[in-house]
Formats: structure tokens, C-alpha cells, sequence
């Protein structure tokens, strides 16, 4: 009689329990609440690298933005034309429409103009004789001028749609000094109502010997001809050298040889070498803020490990698996970075705000900046924390406690 073995039952594969990620941030959290002193002074050593790193960067462009700001103002985007002469001397007029053909340049930002009234001087009142003019200039001008030059009103308004039509002028700063505290000025034996002052103008300083009348207003009441003398422009910053390429020719298509455009202010240059510099200071400033972050999370996790061994001996005797010990590790060293990479960044802007207004600099602090460091952070401490996890894996249970 032929005997059957019983089958054997086939016995029951063990499953690791699966780590959620509300239990890793509980296994994480409690890790760094049994040492308070060691996390506090931990991530107080990543807040103070992070914020080291974007104070300087703040701080650098604050200062950038407080740079451009003094260097716009000295007119690194605007250009401007005047007529010039022809090969045998003749003086060349500029078209009456050049402005509303300039100011269909892709580029161009803003083009406003004035236009010399010949033959004509302004006096204080009728009794000056006609041969002590004070060397003023009378000069027609639209009414998008002072937007397009910079300039602002030290008293009264400028020109509007109801005066430019009308015998009102405006005066500039040393025009008005010249001519004194008057209401009215006397053009031709014509009386000119004084509707402003203009403070001193640094991109247009012939502005400020100037008496500024309206454009409709000098061709009804002045013979002025209508033709511009001198065009202002202001252009895309990347663009101005493509615009004054083509500024002449635009200007004036039939002679484009008899125009004169003002070179690209040296400025500009000095600009953008100067962002160039900042940039390639805050990549090195930055690099070496995360990299003294990174060592500070590196050095914490080692010594965890080293510490814990008693405990990681126990878990793994109880069941936990070489990944879960690894990935609780990690995750203890993404919440210390998280919360030193936090801190750093509110310490950052506080500083860098604290620093800009004390230099009256506007604070500009750049989102990818701020989102950076905390991002950066947190990578950097994943990093770091790797192979401590790893080595708190590989300890053998029996190695772990027998070590404690």
C-alpha cells in the first residue's frame, strides 16, 4: 500500500507594515521633540546660513534697485535727435510728423519734442528794450514732454489741452530765477499769463533756460513753422542701441545723413556690467550659505545616529525594516531643514528690510530667492541626511543593542 505525504501548507509570507506619510512625520517629529536643545541650536545654525545667504542677496539687489533707479534717472534709455547740416553747411529741417513717425518704433517707449520759435525773445514786462533779451530761448513744446524728459513742477501746472491753445507759458528753473517772481512775461508786445515752473531738468538741461509755450498756441500766435528741433525718446533698455540704429532714418527718411542721434549713454554700459557683477557675486554667496546649511544637517543626523543606536537596535528587533528606519531618518533631517530653512528666511527679509531702510534703499527681496532658500534647504538636508539614514539601516539589531 503506497503511502501519500500531506501536502505541506505553505507557510505565511511576512508583509512589512507600510509607513504612512502621517506616521513618518510622527516618527520625524518625535525624534526632534526628545532632543529640544540639539534641534534648537541645529536649526539656529541653518536659519543663520540661509539668512546670511539672503540678507546678501536682499541686500545686494536692494542696493542693485537703488543703483538703476539713480541710473534711470540719468537717462541710460533715452535718446535724442536734432537736425543736423548737410555736406555743404545748410541747416536741415526735421519733418513736422517725425515724432508720430518715431513713436511707431516697436521699442520706443514715449517720444515727446519742442521746436525753436525764431525771431521771438521774452522780457519781463514792455518797458526792456528789445536788445537785452537775456539770452532765453523760446521753445514750443507738446504736451507729453515733461513725462518723457522727467521733469516736475516746482509751482503751477504744466501746459494742458485748454492752454497749450492759449498765450500761457512755463517757465524753466533758471528762467524763471532770470525773469523773477513774475505772473506774466511779454512775447512780440504780447502778454503771456506764467502757468508754471519747472524745477531743474538733469536729462534736458537746455529745458532750464527755456520759456515753454504751447505747440497750437506758437503757430497761432508766434509763426512757428511746426518743425521740431529736438526729439526725446525713451526706449526698452535692451533696445536702445536697435532704436538709435534706425532713429535717423525714421526721423528723417530723405535725409537721414543730416540727423544727429546722441550715442547710447555710457550708463546704460556701466549698467549692465554692474548687474553682471551682482549675479555672479550672489550664485558665489548663495552656493556657500547652502553648503554651510547642508554640513550643519550632515553633522546633526551623524550624531543622532551615533546617539540612537539603542533605539534603532530596538526597532529593527521588533520588525521595522532597513527602509523604514532609513526613511525615518530622512524625514527627521527634512523637518530640521525645513524648520531651519523657515527661519532663516523670515531672519533674511527682516535684516535685509532693517538694512534698506536705513540706507533709504528700496527692499527688494526676490521671490525665488525666498522660495529658494527653503527649497534649497530642504534638498540639501535630504542630502545630507542620506547616509546617516543609510548607516542607521545597515546597524544589525543584535549590533545596535549590544552597543548600548
Amino acid at each position: 500500500m503506497v503511502q501519500v505525504a500531506p501536502a505541506r501548507r505553505a507557510r505565511p509570507r511576512l508583509v512589512p507594515a507600510r509607513l504612512r506619510v502621517s506616521d513618518l512625520l510622527r516618527l520625524g517629529g518625535t525624534g526632534l521633540r526628545t532632543r529640544p536643545l540639539r534641534v534648537v541650536l541645529s536649526s539656529l545654525g541653518i536659519a543663520i546660513g540661509i539668512a546670511s545667504m539672503i540678507a546678501v542677496v536682499g541686500i545686494s539687489y536692494s542696493s542693485q534697485a537703488s543703483l538703476e533707479r539713480a541710473l534711470a534717472a540719468l537717462g541710460s534709455d533715452m535718446l535724442t535727435v536734432t537736425p543736423g547740416t548737410t555736406l555743404l553747411g545748410d541747416p536741415v529741417r526735421l519733418p513736422a510728423d517725425a515724432v508720430d513717425m518715431i513713436k511707431r518704433i516697436g521699442p520706443v517707449t514715449a517720444a515727446s519734442a519742442t521746436g525753436t520759435v525764431v525771431n521771438e525773445s521774452v522780457y519781463r514786462n514792455n518797458r526792456i528794450p528789445k536788445v537785452e533779451s537775456g539770452g532765453l530761448s523760446l521753445l514750443a513744446a507738446q504736451l507729453d514732454l515733461p513725462a518723457t524728459v522727467g521733469a516736475t513742477m516746482a509751482g503751477g501746472t504744466w501746459l494742458n489741452a485748454a492752454t497749450d491753445r492759449y498765450p500761457v507759458v512755463v517757465l524753466g528753473a533758471q528762467a524763471a530765477k532770470q525773469l523773477g517772481n513774475v505772473p506774466t512775461v511779454y512775447i512780440d508786445g504780447r502778454v503771456y499769463q506764467v502757468g508754471g515752473v519747472l524745477n531743474p531738468v538733469t536729462l534736458a538741461p537746455e529745458l532750464d533756460s527755456a520759456v515753454l509755450i504751447g505747440w497750437p498756441a506758437a503757430e497761432s500766435y508766434l509763426a512757428f513753422d511746426g518743425h521740431p528741433t529736438a526729439i526725446y525718446t525713451r526706449s526698452v533698455e535692451t533696445q536702445v542701441d536697435a532704436v538709435h540704429d534706425v532713429l535717423a532714418a525714421t526721423a528723417n527718411p530723405a535725409q537721414p545723413d543730416a540727423v544727429i542721434v546722441t550715442v547710447p549713454s555710457p550708463i546704460l554700459k556701466a549698467k549692465e556690467a554692474t548687474k553682471k557683477s551682482f549675479n555672479s557675486l550672489l550664485l558665489g554667496l548663495g552656493a556657500v550659505g547652502l553648503l554651510v546649511g547642508g554640513i550643519g544637517v550632515a553633522n546633526t543626523m551623524v550624531i543622532s545616529v551615533l546617539e540612537r543606536r539603542a533605539e534603532i537596535g530596538l526597532r529593527r528587533s521588533l520588525g521595522a525594516t532597513r527602509g523604514q528606519i532609513r526613511t525615518q531618518f530622512v524625514a527627521e533631517s527634512l523637518l530640521l531643514s525645513l524648520l531651519g530653512g523657515a527661519g532663516g528666511v523670515v531672519l533674511g527679509f527682516a535684516v535685509t528690510g532693517l538694512y534698506a531702510v536705513t540706507q533709504q534703499w528700496p527692499t527688494v527681496v526676490p521671490m525665488w530667492v525666498l522660495a529658494g532658500g527653503v527649497g534649497a534647504t530642504v534638498v540639501i538636508g535630504a542630502i545630507a541626511g542620506w547616509y546617516p539614514a543609510i548607516r542607521a539601516a545597515r546597524l544589525a539589531p543584535t549590533e545596535a543593542l549590544a552597543a548600548a
